[in-house]
C-alpha cells in the first residue's frame, strides 16, 4: 500500500520500500486477440529495481536483495528522481537486465494506468547496456515462435491491464511445450457431471520397466471419453501394469493392459518424475 506524504508535495507519494511483483497464471491455452499483447518470457531471475536518489537496492521477487553493480550503476543512470521497475535479469546477473514494466516514477505510483500507458513510459527511459527493454510481439502465433527460436515461451497481457500485486489473470504464461507417446495402464473413475472416465493412468518403458509417468484428465471431449472407456472396457486386467510407480491414485482405480498409445503434450518432468500439465493430443 502507498502512503501520502503530504511533506513531499502535492501529488507526491511516499516511497515505497517493497512492493508485491505481479505473476502470470499458466494457461494451456492458446490464443490472440486485440485486447491481448504478448512479450517473449525469460528464462532467469525476477528482477525489482528500486532508485531513490542516488541509491538503487535491487530485490528478488522474494525480497532477497541482490548485489548486481552492472544493472545497479545502469539504473542509478536514468534521469530521475525515483523510480521502481520490473523485469527479469540473466541467470549469469550482469549479462542483461530485461525490463518490462514500470510502477514508479518520480512521485507517482503508475500501477493503476493501463499497461499501455506504462509503456509508454517505459519506452521514454534511457537504457544503456546491461538494461534492456522488453518488446511486443506481433507473431500470428507467438507461441510457435517461442518454441521455434528455443524461448521458455511467451506472456500474453491484457492491453488495459493495471500492475496488480498478486498472481493474475490478466498475465497469462504460455510455455513451450514437450510431446511425447505415453501407453495406458489404467484409468479412474469419473466424479461429478463427467462421464466415461476421471483421468488416464500414463507409464512409459524404461527396459523392462513401465513405469508410472502421472495423469491425464485434459483434452477429452464427451465422445472420446466414451470411446476411450468401452476400449479400456475390452482390456481390463486384475494387477497393475506398472512395475516401477509412487503415486498411483488409491482410490476408484482400474487396470488395463498397455495396449492403448497415446500422445500427449507437457511443460515438463516434475522432481518425481511425473508429468506437469499433461493435455492430450491424439490417440495414436
Amino acid at each position: 500500500m502507498v502512503v501520502v506524504d503530504t511533506a513531499l508535495g502535492p501529488g507526491r507519494l511516499e516511497f515505497p520500500e517493497w512492493i508485491e511483483p505481479m505473476a502470470a497464471t499458466l494457461t494451456q491455452e492458446r490464443f490472440t486477440g486485440p485486447e491481448w499483447t504478448f512479450e517473449r518470457k525469460y528464462d532467469g531471475i525476477r528482477l525489482i529495481a528500486f532508485k531513490q536518489g542516488d541509491v538503487v537496492r535491487l530485490y528478488s521477487r522474494t525480497r532477497k536483495e541482490k548485489s548486481l553493480p552492472g544493472i545497479a550503476a545502469a539504473v542509478a543512470a536514468l534521469p530521475h528522481t525515483d523510480l521502481i521497475l520490473d523485469g527479469e535479469v540473466e541467470w549469469d546477473g550482469q549479462t542483461a537486465y530485461h525490463v518490462f514494466d514500470v510502477i514508479w516514477i518520480d512521485g507517482r505510483d503508475v500501477a493503476r494506468l493501463p499497461l499501455t500507458e506504462r509503456r509508454r513510459l517505459l519506452a521514454e527511459l534511457p537504457f544503456t547496456t546491461p538494461m534492456r527493454r522488453v518488446r511486443e510481439i506481433h507473431d500470428d502465433a507467438p507461441w510457435d515462435r517461442a518454441c521455434a527460436e528455443g524461448w521458455e515461451g511467451v506472456i500474453a497481457k491484457r492491453r488495459d491491464s493495471p500492475y496488480e500485486h498478486k498472481r493474475s489473470k490478466h498475465w497469462l504464461k504460455m510455455k513451450c511445450e514437450l510431446t511425447q507417446d505415453f501407453v495406458v495402464g489404467g484409468w479412474t473413475d469419473p466424479e461429478g457431471a463427467r462421464v466415461g472416465l476421471g483421468a488416464l493412468l500414463l507409464g512409459h518403458r524404461d527396459g523392462d520397466d513401465l513405469v508410472y509417468a502421472g495423469k491425464l484428465g485434459t483434452g477429452f471431449d464427451t465422445a472420446m471419453l466414451l470411446d476411450l472407456r468401452r476400449r479400456l472396457d475390452a482390456l481390463a486386467i486384475p494387477r497393475s501394469p506398472f512395475t516401477r510407480a509412487t503415486g498411483l491414485p488409491k482410490a476408484g482405480v482400474h487396470w488395463a493392459r498397455p495396449e492403448l498409445v497415446v500422445e500427449v503434450a507437457f511443460i515438463e518432468w516434475t522432481n518425481h518424475g511425473k508429468l506437469r500439465h499433461p493435455r492430450l493430443i491424439t490417440l495414436r
